[in-house]
């Protein structure tokens, strides 16, 4: 359901964006800006995981420098039959993790310090099973598409000023439907684009617990994780707020008009989705499949 549901969704993104190349700009300025954004968002698809992982200041461990850390990762990818990714850390107090990369071949998962010193070793492979699941599903794949949609639409969006508001321009809507167009139609592709993040989110969790073989494991992480987050702020990503659909939850610091536009589901049902995997909420945890 998640697999069609994302489908769908890309599908409108693809609808919108040519809906609004053709009313703003035609099929000669829908091609100018498309080929435009994808020159950009080419870019961004093969470094994505560089930057985002440069914009964090993450930086590399190895198995001499977190032998715990690598070696939870290593395990946890053979249980997932992936490669193993590289590992960073990042050094901020706010609990948290992400994973990038555009396939499996090459993907990092990223935690910050202050998951590893807050979380216990079951909740840490909860977290980390979690991005694996990302890797595995090839999300950082769909979100690169999505952004790159997203921001073609923005970018045609900006283009209205030249080509949609002339007096010449062949636009069926008019000057009032121009500017609507120009304020709608990037707002619904975030609208969009939440949308996907979320629904990606759902299925990372159940692959997530799938893989480290204990539900309960990633509940807890979440709940300990959305409570602590809240008291600290993550300097990079109040920063770059646009790499905050990574993060197992939301980084930023949210509020008001602002938890409208959340990239994640709520943190409450996401848990309950996982206890009704593990059969009865108060289940205790246990010991992992691999010890």
């Amino acid at each position: 359901m998640n697999i069609m549901r994302t489908a769908l969704l890309l599908a409108a993104m693809t609808a919108l964006f040519l809906a609004v190349g053709y009313l703003l700009a035609g099929e000669g300025g829908l091609m100018i800006a498309f080929a435009i954004a994808l020159a950009m968002n080419g870019f961004a698809y093969w470094n994505s995981d560089k930057m985002v992982l440069r914009m964090h200041h993450a930086r590399p461990v190895t198995r001499a420098s977190a032998p715990e850390l690598v070696g939870l990762v290593e395990q946890l990818a053979r249980r997932a039959d992936l490669p193993m990714p590289q590992v960073y850390l990042l050094e901020t107090s706010q609990p948290n993790a992400f994973a990038t990369g555009r396939n499996p071949e090459h993907s990092a998962v990223a935690v910050t310090r202050g998951l590893m010193e807050s979380c216990t070793s079951e909740e840490l492979a909860g977290v980390i099973a979690h991005e694996l699941a990302h890797i595995k599903n090839r999300d950082t794949l769909i979100m690169t598409m999505t952004a790159t949609l997203a921001g073609a639409i923005g970018f045609l969006s900006q283009f209205a000023f030249f080509f949609g508001m002339g007096r010449d321009n062949r636009n069926p809507l008019g000057f009032i439907g121009t500017l609507l167009v120009m304020i709608l139609a990037p707002l619904a592709a975030m609208l969009v684009q939440m949308a996907i993040s979320r629904t990606r989110e759902y299925s990372a969790d159940r692959a997530g617990a799938a893989i480290c073989g204990q539900p309960l494991w990633l509940a807890s992480a979440l709940q300990k994780i959305e409570r602590l987050a809240r008291g600290v702020v993550n300097q990079d990503a109040e920063r770059n707020p646009a790499s905050a659909h990574l993060f197992i939850v939301n980084p930023l610091r949210m509020g008001g008009v602002d938890n409208l536009f959340r990239t994640h589901p709520p943190t409450a049902d996401r848990v309950r989705r996982l206890q009704e995997m593990a059969g009865a909420a108060g289940q205790p945890t246990g010991r992992g499949p691999w010890a």
